[in-house]
């Protein structure tokens, strides 16, 4: 297995992005999305993550600028924080509209991640709380979104081509095409990975086990995604990512060794887990 050392604030987003996608259910009340929704979906995927934990599931009070860290290149000017509330207000008004249900899932899914991302209501946590929203309209379309999305690897795996590609949409005639056809191929891309990652497992595991497929449970799977994004897992990692007693996790843990996916490293407190 890999064992990459991924950064507390790293480790604590993924955390986040997985506990908020294993409640999606619990998200919204009904059928319909509200303010009060995105706030608090923001409010999850940002949590101990911020320097500021004011700016936790609240919209921007400052002008924000997108660019790139190590070359300073500027990657968009987002809207003034003036205008947020304003334009989120009229983003939820069409989300919920008969325009945007006759649409497609995925187109209006896509929809949704463009003009929230382009927005940016939030100082930070604007890409990870437009792909949750994302995958909860897919949810509540009727798409299994628990079980297959991870839409972070393939929207991180290149961040400039990311950001060029919104960039790319002329705001005069506000076309598209080029962000959706983009969008649909990260849906397509996260559905195969985790597809792939189930065979994998299964077909690695043929030869040390009875004939058959491995039926990992979906607990298990955010567990095997957790340390293909971290290299690795903790106790408390599995506790904090399901709210889980101390027994439920070692459970948990006995079940994916005794399966031959994990295997554990270290002793006593400083015990992880890989991939084998």
């Amino acid at each position: 297995g890999r064992e990459i050392m991924a950064t507390r604030k790293d480790k604590q987003e993924v955390l986040n992005y997985l506990k908020v996608l294993q409640s999606i259910d619990k998200l919204t009340d009904g059928k319909k999305i509200t303010e009060k929704d995105i706030l608090k979906i923001h409010k999850m995927v940002t949590k101990d993550t911020l320097e500021n934990p004011s700016d936790c599931g609240v919209y921007r009070n400052r002008y924000v600028i997108v660019w790139n860290r190590l070359t300073g290149e500027v990657f968009f000017r987002p809207p003034s924080n003036e205008d947020v509330p304003k334009l989120m207000r009229a983003l939820i008004t069409w989300m919920n509209s008969s325009e945007a249900q006759a649409l497609d899932p995925i187109i209006e899914a896509g929809v949704t991640h463009y003009e929230f991302v382009r927005i940016h209501p939030f100082i930070d946590g604007n890409g990870r709380s437009a792909r949750v929203l994302a995958a909860l309209i897919l949810y509540l379309r009727g798409f299994d979104a628990k079980q297959f999305f991870c839409l972070d690897d393939y929207y991180d795996s290149d961040r400039p081509a990311y950001y060029r590609v919104l960039q790319g949409v002329d705001q005069k005639t506000l076309d598209l095409t080029a962000w959706l056809e983009y969008f649909v191929e990260g849906v397509k891309v996260s559905i195969a990975a985790v597809k792939e990652s189930v065979v994998r497992l299964s077909s690695e595991r043929l030869r040390k086990a009875k004939k058959g497929q491995i039926a990992l449970t979906e607990r298990q799977m955010k567990i095997v995604e957790f340390i293909n994004q971290n290299g690795r897992i903790t106790n408390r990692d599995v506790r904090d990512m399901f709210e889980l007693s101390d027994e439920a996790v070692r459970k948990e843990i006995t079940k994916l060794t005794k399966l031959g996916v994990l295997k554990g490293k270290g002793k006593g407190r400083a015990v992880y887990y890989v991939l084998l």
